[in-house]
């Protein structure tokens, strides 16, 4: 098994249940030792998210999520905004062990461990969606994360620095206010909603604290991880309000968090 160019077939498959079984097939391969390792691959950029042949697109900005959750398609409207992270997320880690080659093992065993956790992530909420009634597609989407991916392909460490400890850290920082506005609904699915959020915020954890350890591996010992975020400053690299215990545990210091606070003061 040719561990990159396999990998290209599966961030490129463009239907969630190609991309999973495929996915199931390559990690059953790589925890058996069966990955060959390509010293001089090419990779490819994508073109599009994989995403684009079954969702609709919009700017960010066109996206309404609901105020109040008691109805069963705006409740449906939220889980499909964060299955929609998972999604895009699973493309992220993928990538991150498809683009960068000739790292250490440790390195690829890491995204492809949280490429198979998101995947868990994903399936739980498509399962709540289609309890309700609907599907992964069925409300517009943005691509920011997509496009942080691509922004960040010619460097390992602005990858990792962007995307795995910063962006997807402002996720910690979500997951309270959602979890808050899902108690407040009188659904009965909200429950098992919260369930799956408390899932996530624990995985989550550990995928920024692998961003945060190969993010230190991969800088120079010049990079700033403040200077990184105001050079990608458009795609909102800090929460207004920030989770400190989750980012913490993720591998911030609290000096940091104080620091990046101000220099990013909204």
């Amino acid at each position: 098994m040719n561990f990159h160019s396999q990998l290209e077939k599966i961030l490129f498959a463009n239907s969630p249940q190609e991309k999973i079984q495929l996915f199931k097939d390559f990690y059953a391969n790589f925890l058996a030792g069966k990955g060959i390792f390509e010293d001089h691959f090419s990779p490819k950029i994508m073109q599009k998210p994989s995403y684009y042949t079954f969702c609709t697109i919009v700017h960010p900005t066109r996206i309404r999520r609901p105020k109040y959750i008691n109805s069963t398609q705006s409740l449906a409207k939220i889980i499909h905004s964060i299955a929609h992270i998972e999604y895009s997320a699973i493309d992220l880690s993928l990538d991150a062990s498809y683009r960068f080659i000739n790292l250490p093992k440790e390195y690829y065993q890491d995204w492809l461990m949280v490429a198979n956790e998101e995947i868990q992530h994903f399936l739980l909420l498509e399962s709540v969606l289609h309890e309700l009634g609907y599907q992964y597609g069925d409300f517009p989407v943005h691509q920011n994360l997509f496009d942080a991916q691509t922004a960040t392909n010619h460097s390992l460490s602005h990858r990792m620095g962007l995307v795995h400890r910063a962006l997807e850290a402002n996720g910690l920082d979500a997951n309270p206010f959602v979890c808050q506005k899902i108690m407040q609904s009188t659904h009965h699915a909200k429950n098992k909603f919260q369930e799956i959020l408390d899932i996530i915020l624990r995985d989550e954890i550990s995928h920024v604290n692998k961003g945060d350890k190969w993010w230190r591996f991969s800088k120079t010992p010049d990079e700033s991880f403040a200077n990184l975020l105001l050079n990608y400053k458009n795609f909102s690299p800090l929460s207004k309000i920030i989770n400190t215990s989750a980012r913490l545990q993720a591998g911030y210091t609290q000096q940091e968090l104080n620091e990046l606070k101000e220099i990013f003061k909204h």
